[in-house]
This record gives C-alpha cells, structure tokens and sequence, in this order.
C-alpha cells in the first residue's frame, strides 16, 4: 500500500535524527531551558523579525488548547471555521477548558473579515447576549483543512476586523511549512508576527518526529504561558528534544526545502488529475488535493493507495483527499500518476 492519506506516516527527516543521536549523551537542563531550544527560538525570531516569545509544544491539539485556554477569560470563545481543527478533530478539547468554538461557515476552509464582524455584533446587539459565550478570538488555519491559503489581504483584513472590535488573531500553523512553500502564497513568517497576536509553525507534519513552535507576538500575552504549559501538561521535560529538532529544521533552510519538495510532489499529481479532466473540490495550493472521483475511478485506486474520502459530491461522484508530505518519494508519485492516466 502507497500512503496518500496523511503527512505525518514516516518518522522524521534524517538529519533529525542524526542530531538526536549526536546529542543524546549531552547532560542538558529540562523543560527547554537548554542550548539547542535557545538557538531553535532564536532562529525563529530572526525570522519574525520582531521581539516575540517563542515556546514547544508536541503537538497541535495540545498548542491549540494551552494557546486559547491561557488567552481567554471563563465565560469567553473563539470564532472560528466549522471546518476548523479545533471544531471538528479535536474530540472538544477547547470546549473541555471551558471555552466554546464559536462556530461559523466556511468556503472552501476560510472564513473572512465580514463574517467576523457580523458575530460579534450579532452577539452585542442581542439583548440576551450575558447568557452566550463572549467572542474574544478568530482562529483560523494557514493552510486551511481544505488545503486553501489565506492572501496577505485576506488576513490582513482579518486583523482589522479583529482590532476593531478587540478580538485576537491566532493562526493555527500545523502545516505552516507548506502554505509558506505553495506557488500561492505571499505571505511569510514575518507578515504573519505583525498581524497574529500568536500562531503557531508546525513540525509534526514538516519533518520532525513531534512537535509546534508557539510564537507569541501580543505582548500582554506573554507572561506566565510557562506556568499555563505545566497545568496542561504541554512543559516536556525533555524539552532538548523539541529544541533540537527546531534547531535543525532552521538553521539552514531545511523547513522550507522540505515543505517545497511536497508542493512540487503535489503539483506533478494536480497536473496529471488535470490532463485527465478532473474537476478539483478546492484550489490545489498546497500539499493537500481533492480532486472529485466516480465510484468506480476511486475503487481503481483504493487497492493501491491508501487516502482519505473527503465529501460526497453527488449520487456517484465524492471528493477524495490526497496529500504529499516532506518524506514522499518520487516513486510513488509516478506510480500513482501512471495509475491516473489509466482512469
């Protein structure tokens, strides 16, 4: 079987891994107060450009339930897309904070600007709005579920919304790598620190074996995250481990190297959908395709590769998802595009 179904099936990047074994005698402090995290975290500012915090975290659900849980009172929420990861795939872990994901509809993953407006003065103009959750955030995805991006304008857009009506912005940024990498994009981490108050750049997804770098860039946000990780069980004691992979990932370039091999993997498979006359469910901008398959064209494939059943389209056609990572093999995309000539 040849996996299509997700970008985290293989281990991590090798040069990960030689690090890891390099360092492993190393007599290092806990908790991420060592030499490598520093180092991780200091590449990580030089790309934001700015005076942020920068903490690890393992993994996505994990940052994204410390990330809201530390920014929001008891009785507040957070807007976001019903497609978005904290609404759908994350098993309520925001709602078990105490804090409810304000739910809206998306196009294609996204959510805009006037959407968010419109909430939140749905919320202030109902007269029974002190029995509601309060809207405090917009979280959003870069790249979104559906494997879509968000503009610079868009977001850009999102911030003003935001600002004028005192919510945060926070981006969740699992398959950052990829968004950052994608024919599409014009935006970078640096756009992303002057218009997030935190976001997050994914590696679980990007090449390392765990783990999500936090950027906080609000400063009234920063104190006492530390305190917040420990509660939730987010400060690893060996946090080295995280900081080395981080280390590793920027210190000469390899995250976005990586994240630009699953684009260039993804675009050779759109191409070969297209030539076929395959309509797509959403725009193909990232390592994530949905390209709309009959019954019968996704039962040729399924005894060979394995993906994932994204949405029924109609009575004989559904949209499949595809997505190429950091590790796929030139190999199995060329098998998987002779078997699409075949369809």
């Amino acid at each position: 079987m040849i996996r299509f179904d997700s970008d985290y099936i293989e281990g991590a990047h090798e040069s990960i891994l030689k690090r890891l074994s390099e360092t492993n005698n190393e007599q290092l402090p806990g908790y991420g107060t060592d030499h490598h995290t520093d180092t991780a975290k200091a590449y990580i500012r030089e790309l934001c450009d700015s005076d942020v915090d920068v903490h690890f975290m393992v993994g996505g659900t994990q940052a994204n339930m410390t990330i809201i849980a530390s920014m929001l009172r008891p009785h507040q929420g957070v807007i976001a897309p019903d497609s978005g990861h904290i609404s759908g795939h994350e098993t309520g872990a925001i709602e078990s904070t105490g804090h409810k994901v304000l739910e809206i509809a998306n196009e294609h993953g996204k959510i805009n600007a006037e959407q968010a407006r419109h909430f939140v003065e749905g919320h202030w103009n109902d007269p029974t709005h002190e029995h509601m959750p309060q809207p405090k955030m917009v979280y959003i995805s870069q790249p979104t579920e559906s494997g879509t991006l968000y503009s610079r304008q868009e977001l850009e857009q999102l911030r003003a919304a935001c600002t004028e009506n005192n919510l945060y912005l926070m981006v969740d940024g699992a398959r950052l790598g990829y968004a950052l990498a994608s024919r599409d994009n014009d935006t970078s981490i640096r756009d992303l620190a002057g218009l997030c108050d935190v976001f997050y750049i994914g590696g679980t997804k990007v090449g390392a074996l765990f783990g999500e770098a936090i950027v906080i860039t609000n400063d009234d946000i920063k104190p006492d995250f530390r305190y917040i990780m420990k509660q939730k069980g987010g400060m690893l004691a060996k946090g080295r481990l995280l900081g080395i992979q981080f280390e590793v990932l920027f210190e000469d370039g390899l995250y976005f190297e990586i994240s630009k091999h699953a684009i260039e993997m993804a675009h050779r498979l759109t191409e070969a959908f297209e030539k076929k006359h395959i309509e797509m469910y959403a725009p193909a901008s990232t390592n994530q395709i949905f390209p709309i398959l009959t019954s019968a064209q996704i039962d040729a494939l399924k005894s060979k590769y394995a993906f994932h059943i994204w949405e029924e389209i109609d009575g004989t056609r559904k949209a499949i998802r595809l997505c190429t990572s950091w590790s796929t093999t030139m190999e199995d995309v060329d098998a998987l595009i002779a078997d699409i000539k075949k369809l």
